[in-house]
Protein backbone atom coordinates (compact mmCIF):
# COMPACT_ATOMS: atom_id res chain seq x y z
CA UNK A 1 0.00 0.00 0.00
CA UNK A 2 3.07 2.22 0.11
CA UNK A 3 3.05 4.68 -2.76
CA UNK A 4 5.75 7.27 -3.39
CA UNK A 5 4.72 10.24 -5.50
CA UNK A 6 7.30 12.57 -7.04
CA UNK A 7 6.83 15.98 -8.60
CA UNK A 8 3.75 17.00 -6.65
CA UNK A 9 2.38 20.44 -5.81
CA UNK A 10 1.51 20.39 -2.11
CA UNK A 11 -0.88 22.90 -0.56
CA UNK A 12 0.59 23.51 2.90
CA UNK A 13 -2.59 24.90 4.44
CA UNK A 14 -4.61 22.21 6.21
CA UNK A 15 -8.29 21.54 5.64
CA UNK A 16 -9.79 21.33 9.14
CA UNK A 17 -13.32 20.04 9.69
CA UNK A 18 -15.53 19.21 12.66
CA UNK A 19 -13.48 21.11 15.28
CA UNK A 20 -10.26 19.43 14.16
CA UNK A 21 -11.57 15.87 14.27
CA UNK A 22 -11.02 15.53 10.51
CA UNK A 23 -7.98 17.10 8.83
CA UNK A 24 -6.36 16.81 5.42
CA UNK A 25 -3.89 18.43 3.06
CA UNK A 26 -4.36 18.69 -0.71
CA UNK A 27 -1.81 18.00 -3.38
CA UNK A 28 -1.81 17.83 -7.16
CA UNK A 29 0.20 15.05 -8.80
CA UNK A 30 2.30 15.43 -11.94
CA UNK A 31 -0.72 14.42 -14.07
CA UNK A 32 -2.92 17.17 -12.60
CA UNK A 33 -4.96 14.84 -10.37
CA UNK A 34 -5.97 16.49 -7.06
CA UNK A 35 -5.89 14.38 -3.92
CA UNK A 36 -6.14 14.98 -0.21
CA UNK A 37 -4.43 12.97 2.51
CA UNK A 38 -6.04 13.05 5.91
CA UNK A 39 -6.89 11.65 9.29
CA UNK A 40 -10.36 11.18 10.81
CA UNK A 41 -10.80 10.71 14.54
CA UNK A 42 -13.62 8.50 15.84
CA UNK A 43 -17.04 10.12 15.45
CA UNK A 44 -19.91 10.61 13.02
CA UNK A 45 -19.68 13.13 10.17
CA UNK A 46 -21.59 14.20 7.05
CA UNK A 47 -19.69 15.31 3.95
CA UNK A 48 -20.96 16.90 0.76
CA UNK A 49 -19.21 16.54 -2.59
CA UNK A 50 -18.81 18.96 -5.46
CA UNK A 51 -16.67 16.68 -7.61
CA UNK A 52 -16.91 12.91 -7.79
CA UNK A 53 -14.36 11.31 -5.52
CA UNK A 54 -12.77 8.05 -4.54
CA UNK A 55 -12.09 7.62 -0.83
CA UNK A 56 -9.34 5.11 -0.09
CA UNK A 57 -9.08 3.93 3.50
CA UNK A 58 -5.36 3.50 4.17
CA UNK A 59 -5.85 2.24 7.72
CA UNK A 60 -8.72 2.22 10.19
CA UNK A 61 -12.38 1.31 9.83
CA UNK A 62 -15.45 3.29 8.82
CA UNK A 63 -19.12 2.73 8.08
CA UNK A 64 -20.63 4.76 5.23
CA UNK A 65 -24.21 5.65 4.35
CA UNK A 66 -24.54 7.10 0.85
CA UNK A 67 -27.13 9.77 -0.01
CA UNK A 68 -30.50 8.26 -0.83
CA UNK A 69 -29.89 5.10 1.18
CA UNK A 70 -32.13 4.85 4.24
CA UNK A 71 -30.31 2.33 6.38
CA UNK A 72 -27.83 0.45 4.22
CA UNK A 73 -24.52 1.24 5.98
CA UNK A 74 -21.44 -0.28 4.32
CA UNK A 75 -18.17 -1.05 6.17
CA UNK A 76 -14.75 -0.19 4.72
CA UNK A 77 -11.38 -0.88 6.30
CA UNK A 78 -7.70 -0.40 5.46
CA UNK A 79 -6.98 -1.33 1.84
CA UNK A 80 -10.56 -0.73 0.67
CA UNK A 81 -12.12 2.24 -1.10
CA UNK A 82 -15.45 3.65 -2.23
CA UNK A 83 -16.69 6.18 -4.80
CA UNK A 84 -19.04 9.08 -4.16
CA UNK A 85 -20.76 10.85 -7.09
CA UNK A 86 -20.48 14.59 -7.71
CA UNK A 87 -22.98 16.89 -6.00
CA UNK A 88 -23.88 14.25 -3.45
CA UNK A 89 -23.27 13.52 0.21
CA UNK A 90 -22.46 10.69 2.56
CA UNK A 91 -22.53 10.02 6.26
CA UNK A 92 -19.53 8.35 7.82
CA UNK A 93 -19.07 6.69 11.19
CA UNK A 94 -15.39 6.46 12.06
CA UNK A 95 -14.90 3.50 14.39
CA UNK A 96 -11.16 4.02 14.94
CA UNK A 97 -8.57 6.58 13.89
CA UNK A 98 -8.62 6.39 10.10
CA UNK A 99 -5.93 7.42 7.60
CA UNK A 100 -7.39 8.16 4.15
CA UNK A 101 -6.60 9.40 0.66
CA UNK A 102 -9.33 11.11 -1.32
CA UNK A 103 -8.90 11.39 -5.08
CA UNK A 104 -11.09 13.90 -6.92
CA UNK A 105 -12.33 12.35 -10.15
CA UNK A 106 -13.02 14.10 -13.44
CA UNK A 107 -16.22 12.71 -14.89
Amino acid sequence: MSMIEKDVDLLKKANIYFDGKVTSRNYTDKNGVVRSLGIMLPGEYTFGTKAAENMEIMSGKVEVLFAGMDSNWETFKGGESFDVPANSSFEIKVDEITDYCCTYLNE
